[in-house]
């Protein structure tokens, strides 16, 4: 199937659902609107090997380092600092710190350069519920990439913008939409259910994100020119808002953000949302729940689940289009 051919729920909070297409994209959005995309590429992060006899599993989350990562790890309670993770003949790692959140510091060892070492070794870190089913294979490498896919270091796809098309981008400009480019690093944290019963006690894993000054330019000079600014997925949306002054100015933006956006959260810089549909204790779904409202947005799940709409990463889309608030701009 097209990847754009996939389905859309267009949801406002002041008007019935309407269940569309995402070609239909163009014709839900206005000219002069900016849609905001996240140009992050994943890597093959997820890696197999050994401590002695033992099997260890890792997953990638965030590089701090030429060679250094935070992973989650498989059996990770058996491992101290120091120890030695065999993956291949010629690359290994070495265990470092353990961090509260669970994950581990891992420097790694290579004959050859450490990227080309994991694009040789690593596997295509599939989301829990599509991994638990099959193991990843060479297609995921292209298929688990959105076509804006350029800077390497995500280990999960935006997933919302892997409904796009050089067709339906073509279709947009002819309808006078923008579009502009930011940088998420998305790590794996991303899959972790809220497990805490006050969202104060949560925390959120650190991704690294960069805005630079020409796409802050942008999205500040649309929305001062009365134009929608509309975030292609979460990790876009996140990043705008990390960026945004309590006046609502897009500022650049290069380092780690940990942003958590609850109900009560005062959106500063975007004015709508195109994603997927997320699990129902995710931060993710805490998210689109802030925006839209949660009542609404546990209306809008009900209404795709009884429709068939489908979820998570290889699903359909929704459209989130709040009323507009005031502006500082």
């Amino acid at each position: 199937m097209p990847r754009d051919a996939a389905r859309m729920l267009v949801v406002r909070d002041d008007k019935p659902f309407a269940d569309r297409g995402v070609r239909d994209l163009p014709d839900e959005l206005a000219p002069g609107d900016l849609l905001v995309f996240n140009d992050t590429r994943v890597i093959p992060a997820q890696l197999f090997g050994r401590r002695g006899v033992a099997r260890v599993g890792v997953t990638l989350h965030k590089r701090d380092g030429p060679s250094h990562w935070r992973a989650f790890v498989r059996n990770a309670r058996r491992l101290r600092p120091g120890d030695r993770i065999d993956f291949a003949e010629g690359f290994a790692a070495i265990v470092g710190d353990r961090d509260e959140d669970g994950s581990i510091g891992l420097e790694l060892l290579s004959d050859e350069p450490v990227d080309a070492a994991l694009a040789r070794f690593g596997t295509m870190p599939l989301p829990p519920y599509i991994a638990g089913r099959r193991p990843a294979d060479a297609r995921d490498r292209d298929d688990y990439q959105t076509i804006f896919a350029a800077e390497a270091g995500a280990v999960a796809a935006p997933t919302a913008a892997l409904h796009f098309t050089p067709e339906l981008m073509t279709a947009l400009s002819a309808r006078g939409i923008g579009h502009a480019i930011l940088t998420l690093h998305v790590g794996a944290g991303t899959f972790l259910p809220v497990k805490a019963e006050d969202t104060a006690d949560h925390r959120m894993h650190a991704e690294w994100g960069r805005i630079d000054a020409a796409t802050a330019a942008r999205i500040n000079a649309v929305r001062a020119a009365g134009g929608r600014v509309v975030a292609v997925g979460t990790t876009s949306l996140r990043l705008i808002e990390s960026a945004a002054t309590a006046e609502g100015l897009v500022q650049p933006f290069e380092g780690d953000t940990a942003i958590f956006i609850t109900p009560g959260y005062r959106f500063r810089a975007i004015d709508g949302l195109m994603t997927n549909f997320h699990l129902p204790r995710s931060t993710l779904f805490m998210l689109v729940s802030a925006l839209i409202g949660l009542e609404r947005m546990q209306a809008a799940y009900a209404h795709a689940i009884a429709n068939g709409y489908r979820f998570y990463s290889y699903g359909d889309a929704s459209l989130l289009l709040p009323k507009p608030a005031s502006r500082a701009l």
